[in-house]
This record gives structure tokens, C-alpha cells and sequence, in this order.
């Protein structure tokens, strides 16, 4: 009984010995398997992750290429913008030239035209003469405007010097009394045949280049300034016909 009792304990201790050894193979294989599975997916991870850097590194090059292609573009860009501005400032500063000629010919016209017209007007003689003056109802004490009375006998030169216009000339002289200043006299007068101008260009044509104006405000009285009829004489224009 006893001799069963321990050959029974080894078998049963064998026996629980080799399940153990069994367990412990499966349970490593179990291990294995799982860090095998891990090791795979890390693979792939890694496969995946090194063509997703190779495509990124494809696209990377690319966007480089279209970068340096604009920036090539930009500079040609540039370079014709720089061009073109140099051109335009050429034809800026060839028109500038241009202009100053074209004034400068322009000044040498109206200078030749003017000592033309002073030389032709100095060969005139006086055919006609008009005063327009405040004691025959014409300009009143420091009033420019030119009077009904005034424009009639305009109207009258005119028609008399229509009968033979060609070549004449209108010197108008403005004058005023003593009254006042210089300046102020100087001004009035002015005006004063500049009215006259003005009605002689507006209603009957009369070219401006062949009306020549003049102020000598006080400085050449007609009468004595010291009366009221010597002063309203002294107000006046004079219009000068040289044909």
C-alpha cells in the first residue's frame, strides 16, 4: 500500500510537471505570435510612412521647380519693367527737348512777327483819330465801361475805315485825370482802352494782333486838371487809325 502510494506521487508529479512545460510552450508561442503581429504592423507603418515621404519629397521638388520657374519669370519681369521705364524716360526727355525747340521757335515767331508789325506800323501815318472823352458824354469820373455814346462813333470809325481796311492799325491810349494815385489812374486807363479792344475784336472783327493798347493814366492832361471840364476832358481815349 504504501510502495503504490509513491510510485503514485512521482506519476502524479510528472504528470503535473508536463503540463506546466506545456503551458509554458503555448504561452510563449502566444508571445511570439503577438510581438510578430507588432513587428508587422510596424512594418507596413513604416512602409507606409516612407512612401508618404517619398510622394512628399516628389511634390517638394515640383513646387521647388514652379518656384524657381517664377522667380525666373519675375526677374525677366523686372528686367522689362526696368527696360520700358528707360524708354519712357527717354521719350520724356526727348519730348522735353522737343517742347523747348517748339517754344523757343514759338518766341522767335511772335519776336520777328512783333519787330515785323513795328517796323510796318512805323512806315504808317495817322488817317484817323478818335477822342472818346467825358465832356462829349463818353467815360464817366473812375468808371471803365464803355457808353452807347462811345460805341456809335466806334461804329462810325469802323465804317469809314472799311473803305479801304487793308493794312490798318489801332493804337489806343487811355487817360484820366489827376484824381488819385499813379497806380490807381494807371489802371483806370487801361481798362479804358481795353474796353475799346475788346469792342472792336467782339463786333467787328478786328484782329487782335493789329490792336495795340496803351495806359498813361494822368501823365498826359489835354486841359487843366484844376477845373471840373478840364478833368472831364482829361478822361478819355484816344483812338489812333495807321494806315
Amino acid at each position: 500500500m504504501f510502495r503504490k502510494l509513491v510510485m503514485a506521487v512521482p506519476i502524479a508529479a510528472l504528470v503535473a510537471g508536463g503540463t506546466t512545460a506545456c503551458a509554458t510552450k503555448k504561452f510563449v508561442r502566444t508571445s511570439v505570435g503577438e510581438v510578430n503581429a507588432k513587428v508587422d504592423s510596424l512594418g507596413r507603418s513604416v512602409e507606409e510612412t516612407q512612401e508618404r515621404t517619398r510622394q512628399n519629397e516628389g511634390r517638394i521638388s515640383e513646387v521647388d521647380q514652379k518656384a524657381q520657374a517664377a522667380g525666373q519669370a519675375a526677374s525677366q519681369a523686372n528686367q522689362a519693367a526696368n527696360q520700358a521705364n528707360q524708354s519712357a524716360l527717354q521719350a520724356n526727355s526727348a519730348a522735353s527737348v522737343a517742347t523747348n525747340l517748339a517754344n523757343t521757335a514759338g518766341t522767335k515767331a511772335d519776336t520777328a512777327n512783333s519787330k515785323a508789325d513795328a517796323v510796318d506800323r512805323a512806315s504808317k501815318r495817322i488817317v484817323f483819330e478818335v477822342v472818346l472823352s467825358e465832356d462829349q458824354g463818353n467815360f464817366k469820373f473812375n468808371k471803365a465801361e464803355l457808353p452807347d455814346e462811345a460805341k456809335a462813333r466806334l461804329d462810325e470809325l469802323i465804317s469809314q475805315i472799311k473803305a479801304d481796311p487793308k493794312g490798318a492799325y489801332f493804337e489806343i491810349e487811355g487817360h484820366t485825370d489827376s484824381v488819385g494815385s499813379a497806380v490807381v489812374n494807371d489802371k483806370i486807363g487801361m481798362e479804358r482802352a481795353e474796353s475799346v479792344k475788346r469792342y472792336l475784336y467782339e463786333h467787328h472783327q478786328i484782329p487782335l494782333h493789329k490792336i495795340n493798347v496803351i495806359s498813361y493814366g494822368k501823365e498826359k492832361p489835354v486841359a487843366p486838371n484844376n477845373t471840373k471840364d478840364g478833368r472831364a476832358q482829361n478822361r478819355r481815349v484816344v483812338i489812333k487809325v495807321l494806315a
